[in-house]
């Protein structure tokens, strides 16, 4: 696969499977989590790589906290803030188990992780330090904010809403409508719900509005399913990623394919070319330009010989991709 005019490749990849990408406020800086155990800044407008600093082991998840901190954690159980202007680390505090996600929640300002040691850990940017800890049923597996609103999806197909400013209780307990294992969970821009995905070639747009007419709204589909000779074969979803401007969001699957939907009007927009490998991890940047597509083989079906090498693809997008069809 070449690159097209719209698409390029970044250089020094990471040299393992790539967890996490991550845009920060602007379409120039990409953060990059891998289980190489490096987290790595890009400037995507010159294609460099600005920064690289290391965990211990294998990182699973980065976020920016703002334009000159990353917040990170992975299979060491610890949480890392990185300053890129003083080139300094600093550990923020621990899980008991690996921290499965990293997030940042601009409304209540805090980092939110997410970890196999069934907690979710807030933490006080300003000070660095831990701010709370609360139990979920299970290992969080993927956690997505919604404004001051935060959705945790954990094994046993457990979905939780919980609300970031009083988190003395959960404000809904939901069952996952897919069968199968959570994958990925985004919000939706406009804060009214959520998309999860699971390791069965499905996806389900869900409402947070507990509402019964509201609710009637949910609907699930099939996505990332490939028919050769007659036989379907079925891949997880792994990434999803939301357009903030159009409210439309891309999946990536371990089929190597990247679609574009319209999730309210329950359409696909589009279907990207098929990349090398699995896709690991997606982001949109803030303006909805750029799309970050990790294209890095998960292990799905154990070691096969010819590993394709992890690759992060930046392709500019139009509107013709990303907005709905009126």
């Amino acid at each position: 696969m070449g690159e097209t005019p719209n698409e390029f490749k970044l250089k020094n990849p990471p040299t393992d499977g790539v967890s996490a990408v991550k845009f920060g406020n602007t379409s120039q800086f990409l953060l990059a989590s891998s289980w190489d155990t490096s987290v790595r800044l890009y400037d995507v407008v010159t294609n460099n790589m600005r920064i690289k600093y290391h965990h211990s082991a294998p990182v699973l998840d980065c976020c920016f906290y703002d334009a000159v901190h990353s917040y990170s954690g992975g299979l060491d159980n610890t949480l890392k803030v990185f300053d890129f202007n003083t080139n300094t680390e600093s550990s923020v505090g621990q899980h008991d188990d690996a921290i499965r996600c990293v997030e940042y929640c601009p409304e209540v300002n805090v980092v939110v992780t997410g970890s196999w040691d069934s907690t979710v850990k807030l933490w006080d940017p300003r000070t660095p330090c831990a701010a709370g800890s609360f139990s979920q049923p299970d290992k969080v597996y993927t956690l997505s904010v919604c404004g001051d609103r935060l959705v945790v999806g954990t094994s046993g197909r457990r979905i939780l809403v919980w609300d970031l400013r009083n988190m003395g209780y959960v404000q809904q307990r939901r069952e996952s409508s897919l069968k199968y294992q959570t994958r990925c969970i985004r919000c939706f821009p406009n804060k009214q719900g959520y998309v999860l995905s699971s390791i069965e070639g499905r996806v389900a747009v869900e409402y947070l509005d507990p509402s019964p007419e509201v609710q009637k709204k949910k609907y699930a589909f099939k996505c990332h399913r490939i028919k050769e000779e007659g036989v379907e074969y079925i891949y997880p979803v792994n990434a999803i990623a939301f357009h903030n401007l159009h409210n439309t969001f891309a999946s990536g699957g371990s089929d190597g394919f990247v679609n574009i939907w319209d999730g309210f009007n329950k359409k696909r927009l589009c279907q990207f070319h098929k990349y090398p490998t699995s896709i690991a991890s997606l982001a949109f940047s803030p303006d909805g330009s750029v799309l970050a597509i990790a294209s890095s083989y998960m292990y799905e079906q154990d070691e096969i010989d010819d590993i394709p090498e992890d690759t992060i693809y930046i392709r500019n997008v139009s509107d013709q991709e990303t907005k709905p069809k009126s």
